[in-house]
């Protein structure tokens, strides 16, 4: 049965996202080409994203062929886009429209033996605190933004137990993988 790995690149301060939304300067171009993304995408059967993940893409048909998950993703949203976006035989979408456990759930089916990822500030935070996250991966790159999008502003998340795995340089980057050996249990 498939894994699932939430998260995704921070600032050293913490954000995925700088005051007006953007996140190019969390770009690292040597670690997005190497073997280490290699390694990713090889490992990755499916993708859950947020709704504002999934718009950041200002063509939602820019996904087939230039994304670096040709697998099937699922998006968790209240509200489908009125056109679906192009898909191809390795690239699908599915809107999910009944909450994060119902994302994760599909996305295992569809990942069968590889992982989930879980990408988007929202989503990590949804699927930390349900419990419904094996690992935590974490990339942080070394700039400071001073203020936007935190990935883990979310008190609900006091409680979660993360063991390291693993950590390492990827470019610029550094790499922590967490196990999360226990789900948050509220009194």
């Amino acid at each position: 049965m498939a894994t699932v790995h939430a998260g995704m690149t921070m600032s050293l301060d913490g954000f995925v996202a700088d005051r007006q939304g953007r996140t190019a300067r969390l770009s690292d171009p040597v670690a997005s080409r190497g073997a280490f993304m290699d390694e990713l995408i090889r490992e990755t059967g499916a993708v859950v994203l947020g709704r504002r993940t999934f718009a950041m893409a200002e063509d939602p048909d820019w996904y087939v062929g230039n994304y670096e998950f040709q697998v099937p993703i699922f998006v968790v949203t209240h509200t489908p886009p009125p056109v679906p976006p192009k898909q191809d035989e390795n690239l699908t979408f599915t809107f999910v429209t009944d909450g994060i456990a119902s994302a994760v759930a599909q996305a295992k089916v569809a990942a069968g033996s590889k992982a989930v990822k879980v990408i988007g500030a929202s989503v990590v935070r949804q699927a930390l605190r349900a419990g419904l996250a094996d690992e935590l991966h974490v990339d942080v790159a070394p700039v400071l933004l001073g203020a936007g999008l935190r990935l883990f502003d979310d008190p609900d998340l006091d409680g979660v137990t993360l063991e390291k795995i693993d950590a390492r340089d990827v470019g610029t980057f550094t790499a922590l993988r967490f196990r999360c050996a226990a789900p948050i249990v509220r009194a």
